[in-house]
């Protein structure tokens, strides 16, 4: 209740912020507590209302696509990761076409359509031509700030190696994009966590036991919701680690 309180209060003073520094940054602040209780809702309430306000404003239109994509990596119902992954990616295209020398707008288009992929499954969306759109997508993301919310298109690009059906599959790229990521970026919980999945996969578990503990015991201070998310996820891959390793 707190949250959403905090939220109607920044609403009341929006005509006067229009989308100043000061606007998105208290959105920025909701957003950091999407995962506490109402916390995701103040953050959707007051950005829709600043979106109603101005539709076309690239830095509103970005953190719209970057909520979307906070839902669809959560959604476990392929039916809703399909129509937020779509949403994601829409949001993200208008924002390209906003501000197409930005990152945040090719990063969210890209994501979007991976997590569409995944919800239709990755051969039909190889089928529907989803790659080219894909790549090129996040390339341009990489070119302009590979390292972008702690090298999260680098990430996005080794998953991109990791899930794809063999012979397409490519282990050892995916492993040396994330591990490019944690050189820069070593809080970042979500790079070990992949790196595990693909260390696994290439049969090294031992490895994968060690980026899984990185996991376990690494500090979600960065971001909360994010670090639970993953720490939540990396259960059951210590649990396949484990399992290999008997």
């Amino acid at each position: 209740m707190r949250l959403i309180s905090f939220a109607l209060s920044l609403l009341l003073s929006l005509p006067a912020w229009g989308a100043e520094a000061s606007l998105l940054s208290e959105l920025d602040g909701l957003y950091a507590k999407r995962g506490e209780p109402g916390g995701e809702k103040a953050y959707e309430g007051a950005l829709k209302t600043a979106l109603d306000a101005a539709p076309e404003d690239y830095e509103l239109v970005w953190r719209k696509a970057r909520i979307l994509q906070w839902q669809a990596d959560g959604a476990a119902n392929e039916k809703l990761k399909k129509v937020l992954g779509r949403q994601t990616w829409d949001w993200g295209e208008k924002a390209v076409k906003l501000n197409p020398a930005r990152v945040e707008g090719h990063y969210y288009a890209a994501t979007g359509i991976g997590a569409y992929s995944q919800a239709v499954g990755i051969m039909k969306a190889l089928g529907e031509g989803l790659e080219g759109k894909f790549n090129e997508r996040l390339d341009k993301a990489i070119q302009l700030d590979a390292d972008y919310d702690r090298g999260a298109p680098l990430l996005a690009k080794g998953r991109y190696y990791y899930e794809l059906p063999w012979p397409k599959r490519d282990l050892a790229k995916s492993a040396s994009l994330y591990e490019k990521a944690i050189a820069k970026h070593p809080r970042m919980l979500r790079a070990y966590y992949f790196l595990a999945e693909t260390l696994l996969k290439d049969g090294k578990a031992e490895k994968a036991r060690e980026a899984i503990q990185k996991v376990k015991q690494g500090s979600i201070a960065y971001d909360p919701a994010e670090g639970r998310r993953v720490q939540e996820w990396s259960k059951k891959v210590e649990a396949d680690i484990e399992k290999e390793l008997r």
